[in-house]
């Protein structure tokens, strides 16, 4: 396990100042955990599923019985690999395992197997939009290691149990250069992380499971000033803690600090339920784990045609998909990114323009009605009960006119229920084709002139907002059939 220490100060002068707190600068640095994605552990065969009886799944090896000898997964290689080539990193031709050494009940060996002076994967950057501003989080490593085991609490009276399942699962330490001002900046590299992880299939993300966890270190200093203290907050596995647990921590060392009191450096755990992090323990440096190379391991080599065999299986990335629909559908930055923040999204919306969609026309029924419902209902896409192909056909009908924009929410809501599964048989049953009669349209119009003597007036006397009042008029007493843009036309072929 590595750590983001307070050795950037030369770096650090010339990246931007965040927005002040109470007239303090945030410093935020990330290490996370990615659990790889491996049926076998890193240095053994047993399986890393989640969920099996306590220590049913540590064999030998990661119980560490004498005479046991690590063998590396090849599998967590090809995963670091990967993790390397989507975020533009340098993968080391040979890295070296070292032994973190640290007494835990739960680390059998007493000493963690892991990677120090030369990682498996040497910087990177991990860029992303906070609203529609784009950020940039450069990334010091990302090094190979094995999970500890884990205490059990809950279920004893005075004592403690250990389960070892997870000794010895493969990890990735992804961390970052010091470069996040503000807990929605930390936030948002959080997450873009996590897609880029489960995008390219190196970690299932579960944060709730432990495959995804992120350790926030903050500090705070006066603009200009040198970095501060830093303290490390542990184990955050969900967005939401993430931010109620980094804005607790800012709040409280600038308090410590006007209060006249020094931060000290320490590891902290943040607690859901009261929503304040406390110290754990001291925080150590580098030195008090005593690394040194691990004597059962050899120099890990990863040849140049190993990496292009890698990258052969690669899939297409989020940056590269973003920059693919900016240029073939026409789409702006922003709308693209949003549209690339899984997988199933990006399906779901080349699925829709494959049935018809305009593709700017589909990116806003998904990026909006569509990511309203799904938030409401607290479902991802993939559980949408509007099919692709329907959004695609609701879209073309109002690409082409059969449909008018207000029409187009019923029908989209009858999908959703699943009152009906056609877009045109809704149409029909619903009797939501526009209006088609221009006599009809055209005695509506009459009379709303008649009626609305006031905004007429105003518009001849150069209100322009008076002809939306009419507009409205007219498509309440069409009942939304007319076409709000002939209704405009029309309205002011008739107003001069």
């Amino acid at each position: 396990m590595s750590e983001t220490v307070n050795t950037f100060e030369a770096q650090q002068q010339g990246r931007p100042t965040g927005p002040l707190v109470r007239g303090y600068e945030v410093i935020i640095g990330f290490e996370t955990h990615a659990q790889l994605s491996t049926a076998s552990k890193i240095f053994s065969r047993a399986s890393t599923a989640f969920g099996a009886e306590p220590n049913t799944q540590a064999c030998a090896v990661d119980l560490a019985l004498p005479g046991t000898l690590p063998v590396m997964n090849k599998g967590a290689v090809e995963r670091a690999i990967k993790l390397g080539l989507a975020l533009g990193s340098h993968i080391a031709p040979r890295s070296v395992f070292a032994r973190k050494n640290y007494f835990y009940p739960d680390l059998p060996k007493g000493y963690q197997i892991s990677q120090f002076e030369i990682p498996v994967v040497q910087g990177g950057a991990v860029s992303f939009f906070l609203g529609e501003e784009k950020k940039t989080v450069r990334l010091v490593r990302a090094h190979l290691e094995e999970d500890a085991g884990k205490s059990l609490h809950e279920n004893f009276i005075g004592q403690s149990g250990i389960d070892l399942n997870r000794a010895g699962t493969p990890l990735l330490e992804i961390v970052t250069e010091p470069d996040m001002r503000s807990t929605a900046e930390a936030v948002a590299y959080a997450k873009e992380l996590h897609k880029i992880v489960t995008w390219i299939g190196i970690c299932d993300g579960n944060m709730q499971e432990g495959s995804f966890r992120c350790d926030a270190n903050v500090s705070v200093r006066k603009p200009g000033d040198k970095l501060g203290t830093r303290r490390e907050i542990k184990n955050l596995n969900s967005f939401k803690h993430m931010q109620q647990a980094i804005d607790f921590e800012i709040r409280w060392q600038i308090e410590e600090i006007e209060d006249g009191r020094k931060v000290e450096q320490a590891t902290v755990l943040f607690n859901a339920d009261t929503g304040e992090t406390r110290a754990m323990r001291a925080k150590e440096d580098s030195a008090d784990y005593r690394y040194f190379p691990d004597p059962d391991l050899p120099p890990l080599v990863i040849a140049a045609d190993w990496i292009e065999r890698v990258k052969a299986t690669m899939p297409e990335l989020p940056r590269a998909m973003a920059e693919r629909y900016v240029r073939d559908h026409g789409l702006s930055e922003y709308d693209a990114t949003q549209l690339t923040q899984s997988t199933a999204l990006a399906r779901y919306f080349d699925e829709a323009v494959s049935a018809g969609a305009a593709p700017k026309l589909a990116s806003n029924w998904i990026t909006g009605e569509m990511a309203r419902r799904l938030n409401a209902a607290e479902i991802g896409i993939e559980a949408a009960p509007v099919k692709a192909q329907q959004l695609g056909q609701l879209v073309k009908r109002i690409a082409d006119g059969t449909l008018p924009n207000n029409a187009a929410r019923v029908v989209f809501d009858a999908l959703w229920t699943g009152e009906g599964s056609d877009v045109d048989a809704i149409i029909e049953a619903k009797d939501l084709k526009p209006m088609s009669d221009t006599g009809a349209l055209d005695a509506i119009l009459d009379e709303v002139i008649a009626k609305n003597a006031k905004n007429v007036d105003e518009y001849r006397a150069g209100k322009e907002k008076a002809l939306n009042g009419l507009v409205g008029q007219v498509m309440k007493a069409s009942g939304g059939k007319a076409n709000p843009a002939q209704v405009t036309e029309l309205l002011k072929a008739k107003l001069g």
